[in-house]
């Protein structure tokens, strides 16, 4: 068992989270399209918004264990995070419109299709871009630091 944990050591708590996340996004969704009945694009904005903030957090703290030594490394980190998520919510956008308005689709169901790409899109993106290990950048700014104090 902790073999198996060493390994996927990211991937699992990445699908924890990502399952929450996909619940907070589809909760908001629901709750602002159907009871509060605002447009399903308008609705899908906010509640991808939301869900980002929410991963990033989740994400940073105890999925990939990221710690900034520095508020230039935390500014990159966090900055490259909302970048990557809005590329990423350009294409749940994109489904979202294709599936309900061109294809007439459920927006419920569209959305549950979008949140699958993108859950799969968003890890890609954050394992291997966001949250890699940074020793470089991190080591960098410590010495600047250090140079700054003296």
């Amino acid at each position: 068992m902790k073999e198996l944990w060493n390994k996927y050591k990211d991937t699992i708590p990445y699908l924890f989270f990502g399952v929450l996340t996909t619940v907070v996004n589809i909760a908001c969704f629901t709750w602002f399209a159907y009871p509060l009945h605002w447009n399903y694009q308008i609705a899908n904005v906010v509640a991808y918004f939301l869900s980002v903030a929410f991963a990033y957090v989740t994400n940073k703290l105890w999925v990939f264990n990221s710690h900034t030594n520095t508020w230039k490394a935390f500014w990159l980190e966090m900055g490259s995070f909302f970048l990557f998520r809005a590329a990423s919510w350009v294409i749940d956008q994109g489904t979202m419109t294709i599936g309900v308005t061109l294809l007439g689709q459920s927006k419920f169901l569209v959305k549950i299709v979008a949140n699958v790409v993108v859950v799969v899109l968003n890890y890609v993106f954050s394992k291997f871009i966001i949250f890699r290990k940074r020793d470089k950048l991190d080591k960098a700014s410590k010495r600047q630091l250090a140079d700054e104090k003296e």
